[in-house]
């Protein structure tokens, strides 16, 4: 850990974590915007977990250990109560899940260019007007008629920081609900979710994890006014009470909207999270941002806060030249990401595959 600037005391005990052996092929790989690598510890509970459904050993109620957990570690790290937060498989499906909170004829305001699966769920209910801005005019176009605001905290595309306390700052003076994406910010960008109406977070970038789990995180106002569309058994006060049967008796708290879970996703995203945990956020945003900007001044550009970084390129570039290292081509621009298993020597041979 010390190789990677990356101790602090956590828990009044230092945390040393050996990154080589938690992620023993991450060499190159820049695209954690895209998919995050799974830590070997993550990996090692999805093997004993896949033996033991082959074995027919596999017993649902225990999934629910490795939903808690990653429920519990969540919470922690976006600073919400357990009981804010609901678990999912998607952002999108969550964002329509928020989207039920609205009334026909609602104005909702998005960033230009912003992630579909926080634009479609508004445009598909038919009957809410949608409106684009710059992402930077965001906060300043929030009026009184504006009912929702709702935009990533870190662009995919670009890896922008939106202002999110201007954003949270205008929202309350004219009475605006608020959803924020975190998907591209929670493990190595800070976000209080207490001070949003809802978020929505996708862990297979930069938490880690398997593709198939999300967060959700909803204030009390919202619990009221969003309708549990997809309620089923998961949702129910006591879990396993409520597999049969009449009447309908969903749990008090945000997990009324939780969605049943893929349970092997799950068993992998809780010890991925406990990592990011252990690390903490305010380390991974120095370790990330610190590269980051060692690749923008290697390439004359200003520092920025963002782990992420998106170049320009010429006409007919082919990623795939930059041979070794694992990218991303978004938006007409090269994307690389930066995160806590990557080092000085990534940036470094990235610049030389640049240069050349």
């Amino acid at each position: 850990a010390r190789a990677f600037g990356l101790n602090q005391w956590h828990n009044t005990a230092m945390i040393e974590i050996d990154l080589a052996a938690e992620f023993p092929g991450a060499a190159g790989y820049l695209n954690t915007a895209s998919i995050g690598l799974p830590p070997q510890r993550g990996v090692s509970a999805l093997t004993s977990a896949i033996s033991a459904w082959q074995r027919g050993d596999a017993r649902a109620p225990e999934y629910d250990v490795a939903v808690a957990a990653a429920r519990k570690s969540f919470a922690t790290l976006v600073s919400a109560p357990e009981r804010a937060v609901a678990v999912g498989n998607q952002v999108s499906a969550l964002v329509g899940l928020a989207a039920t909170a609205l009334r026909p004829g609602d104005m909702v305001l998005c960033p230009e260019g912003e992630f579909t699966s926080v634009t479609f769920p508004f445009l598909a209910r038919g009957d809410l007007e949608v409106i684009e801005v710059p992402l930077p005019a965001l906060a300043e176009s929030i009026t009184s008629r504006t009912a929702m605001v709702a935009c990533s905290a870190v662009q995919s595309a670009t890896g922008a920081i939106a202002d999110l306390e201007a954003i949270r700052e205008s929202a309350a003076a004219a009475g605006t609900r608020t959803l924020v994406d975190a998907t591209q910010a929670i493990g190595w960008f800070p976000v209080d979710a207490r001070q949003f109406d809802v978020t929505v977070t996708g862990a297979y970038k930069w938490l880690l994890s398997p593709r198939g789990t999300a967060f959700m995180t909803v204030g009390a106002e919202m619990q009221e006014l969003m309708r549990p569309t997809y309620a089923g058994w998961y949702a129910g006060e006591s879990v396993w009470d409520s597999i049969y049967g009449l009447p309908l008796r969903l749990a008090t708290s945000a997990r009324r909207f939780d969605l049943s879970p893929a349970w092997l996703s799950w068993v992998g995203t809780a010890p991925a999270l406990q990592l990011i945990s252990d690390i903490g956020i305010e380390a991974i945003n120095g370790h990330n941002v610190g590269l980051a900007n060692s690749l923008r001044r290697e390439l004359d550009q200003s520092p920025t806060d963002s782990a992420i970084v998106s170049l320009e390129v010429a006409p007919g570039f082919e990623p795939a030249r930059l041979e070794g290292l694992a990218t991303a081509y978004r938006a007409d621009r090269l994307r690389v990401g930066f995160h806590l298993y990557n080092t000085a020597e990534d940036v470094a041979k990235l610049v030389a595959a640049i240069r050349r």
